[in-house]
């Protein structure tokens, strides 16, 4: 039987991971378990801008508004869940690709078990698991437990 210890639960901050967090938290209450939220920032150069030249300065500083937002967002997020004051709790920040920093953060932590929504905020369809999910699915070498 799962008795997972280090539950890791990627968030975007939408109403799907909260859902996916309330989840984990519950089974981290029942099982004594650490749980880790890791929230990925994307940088990607928007559309048109391989001809321009974007000054380092500029690209530094939308970087750290970006860093300093999810900071906020994961301290709100946790913030709605009491029940996060009665397990240990560890965030973290990345920037890279969404699945890749995932599988990464769980390999890393020695994750028992992820607890993912299978929608987030690029969600396009309310039926259809969200790319992040099934990446991480795909990849993952602990259980899964995708969200509705």
């Amino acid at each position: 039987m799962l008795r997972p210890s280090n539950i890791l639960v990627p968030t975007d901050f939408s109403e799907y991971s909260d859902k996916a967090l309330k989840q984990a938290l519950d089974i981290a209450r029942q099982y004594k378990a650490r749980v880790h939220v890791l929230h990925v920032i994307r940088v990607e150069t928007p559309h048109g801008a391989g001809d321009f030249s974007i000054p380092e300065d500029m690209v530094q500083q939308i970087s750290n508004i970006a860093l300093a937002t999810a900071r906020r967002n994961m301290q709100e997020q946790l913030e709605k869940f009491p029940q996060a004051r009665e397990v240990e709790v560890i965030s973290d920040i990345r920037t890279g690709l969404h699945y890749e920093e995932i599988l990464k953060e769980a390999e890393n932590r020695s994750i028992d078990l992820i607890v993912i929504a299978s929608l987030g905020q690029s969600g396009i369809a309310k039926y259809m698991i969200g790319s992040v999910a099934r990446n991480v699915l795909k990849g993952a070498k602990c259980p899964v437990l995708v969200t509705k």
